[in-house]
């Protein structure tokens, strides 16, 4: 089984219901995309719904990879930067595989996807992105051709007492 990714879905209830239990899904499973779990799909909403006006205004797009059975299996969003001296690189925002097909190489293929579309925007030289250091996160995308450009410590407050480092990543794309 693989995944067939769409960039720039039609916005439609059941995309948007989609990717909200996605995104609880996985921050409720531990994932590192924005929330602490536990999380409910409406603590959700106002995150997406300010995605979804940055995608109507021409700014984040939409990269989303669906399971064989047409459900919201996996997304990526790229933001494009607002300056010219950074408009040759984006930002790759709430990567996320749903809890049940992970493990089986989709996080790779989203990633893999998600370059492929860098490509076509024009001008587009790299993907950076961030993670929340302590998970793994850091390996996992240096084993996808990420490199560590960054990392601020202590950035990312995760609960009190709980600080972890917010890692910047780069992916070339030449």
């Amino acid at each position: 089984m693989t995944l067939t990714f769409t960039l720039d879905p039609a916005v439609t209830p059941d995309l948007r219901d989609g990717l909200l239990d996605l995104w609880a899904d996985v921050s409720n499973a531990g994932g590192a995309v924005g929330f602490v779990a536990p999380v409910e799909r409406e603590a959700i909403r106002p995150e997406l719904v300010k995605y979804f006006a940055a995608m109507a205004g021409g700014i984040t797009r939409l990269l989303v990879g669906h399971d064989e059975d047409g459900r919201v299996a996996a997304t990526a969003f790229f933001t494009f930067n607002p300056r010219r001296v950074t408009a040759h690189w984006v930002w790759l925002y709430t990567v996320m595989v749903h809890p049940r097909h992970q493990g089986r190489g989709y996080g790779r293929d989203l990633l893999s996807a998600a370059a492929d579309a860098a490509r076509t925007f024009e001008g587009t030289e790299a993907i950076r992105l961030s993670c929340r250091g302590g998970l793994g996160l850091e390996r996992f995308y240096g084993s996808c051709g990420y490199k560590e450009v960054g990392r601020i410590p202590g950035a990312i407050r995760v609960a009190p007492g709980d600080d972890r480092d917010d890692v910047i990543m780069l992916l070339p794309l030449s």
